[in-house]
């Protein structure tokens, strides 16, 4: 079913109410309600994911053999 088939179908829905006061109707609600409910699961995901991340960093094995590299590049020896 396409979209403007679907469309056609409410807008006689959208008749019955007073043209002179806007509101978003039912429709309106239930696209709000869709993308509230995909924020919610994106946002779970993510805390989910967040949790696995570890932010430890492994020591350079190389500027531990090195002691001037540990340092820092403007440190004198």
């Amino acid at each position: 079913m396409s979209a403007s088939l679907a469309l056609t179908h409410l807008v006689p829905l959208a008749k019955e109410v007073d043209e002179n006061k806007v509101t978003p109707g039912v429709l309106g609600f239930i696209v709000f309600a869709v993308m509230a409910l995909a924020v919610w699961g994106l946002m779970k995901s993510m805390n989910r994911h967040m949790g696995k991340v570890d932010f430890q960093e492994d020591a350079d094995p190389k500027a531990a053999s090195d002691g001037r590299a540990a340092a820092g590049p403007g440190a004198k020896a």
